[in-house]
This record gives C-alpha cells, structure tokens and sequence, in this order.
C-alpha cells in the first residue's frame, strides 16, 4: 500500500497538475475537458483516478491539488472517497485538497446528506464546492475556478501559496450566521 506524497522537488515552472477522484467517470472526464479548454499560462495536467492509491509508478508525476469528486446520489461515491483520504499524506491537507460535492440540486434524491459532505470536508479542514457537473455551464465556471486553484497550488501565482487559498476559502465558509 502507497500513500501519495507531494514531491519534494521545486515546482515545474510551467506544470501544474491535478488529480480528480471520484467513482463517476464521465462527469469527472467532461470536468477534465472543460478544464482543459481554460485558457490558462501554464501546461495544465489532468489525471483521474476511481480511488486511491494510485499504481505504483516511478515517473509519476508531481500533483499539485486533490480534487476528491463525491456524488450525493451515491453511497458508493462517498465511500470510496473516505478510503481514499488514508491514502494521502497529512501535508496535502495544508491547502492542495478539497472536495467537490455533485447533485445537491436533486436533495430529495439524495443518498448522502449535504451534512455528512459538510463534516468530512471539516474533519480533514479541506475546502467544500458545490457544483451540478451534469449542467455545462456550472461545469465550465467550476472548471475555472480549478484552474485557478490548481495555479496557486502550484506555485504559479505570485504572492498567493496554498495555504494562504486555504484560509481565504476557509474565511468564506465561517462566515456569520443572519440569525438575530
């Protein structure tokens, strides 16, 4: 058993990959797509995988940001996630994970409540997103915002580091309540 580690190496000045986990495969390539479509300065890389760890590989390359993809239809979805996080070194979660939750807009559908996403994404204090990825448009826009993050993730924005992303995202989701 492997557990995926971030290279130690400097930050290819013009690479940046992600890796999407997640059991659905065409949402996670039409995400992939679409990430590849954004006009971007750097050579983007996109690699999927249904659960970790990844096989083992000499060659493999750095991986910039975790994207662990959990349909809300599926039990199944959010299982193989929980597994795979023991697969992923603690450094990691210092800002190049988060999760993206599919299918919130059919909650009456829903297998896994939006809470437990909610918790998980909390426990490992990783960043939650939300996105129906079967709608193109929300596809493209959550696409977008990726690449941005996988940009930071990778050392491409100057003066903006992971964990400096993690707590701008972080101070999004705490923030008050319009209770009284």
């Amino acid at each position: 058993m492997s557990v995926l580690r971030p290279m130690d190496k400097l930050p290819d000045l013009n690479r940046a990959t992600i890796l999407l986990v997640g059991t659905e495969d065409a949402p996670l390539q039409q995400l992939a797509e679409s990430m590849l479509k954004d006009d971007c300065a750097s050579e983007l890389r996109v690699h999927l995988a249904n659960s970790l760890p990844l096989p083992s590989d000499v060659n493999r390359p750095r991986i910039d940001l975790i994207v662990f993809v959990i349909n809300l239809h599926s039990k199944h979805s959010f299982q193989k996630v929980e597994e795979s996080l023991n697969h992923v070194d603690s450094r990691f979660f210092l800002g190049k994970v988060c999760f993206l939750a599919t299918g919130a807009g059919r909650e009456s559908h829903c297998s896994v409540h939006r809470s437990t996403v909610v918790k998980l994404a909390h426990t490992y204090r990783s960043p939650l997103l939300f996105c129906d990825l079967e709608v193109e448009s929300f596809r493209a826009t959550m696409a977008q915002r990726l690449v941005r993050m996988l940009q930071i993730c990778a050392g491409h924005v100057p003066g903006v580091s992971a964990l400096n992303l993690l707590s701008l995202l972080r101070s999004s989701d705490s923030l008050p309540s319009k209770e009284s």
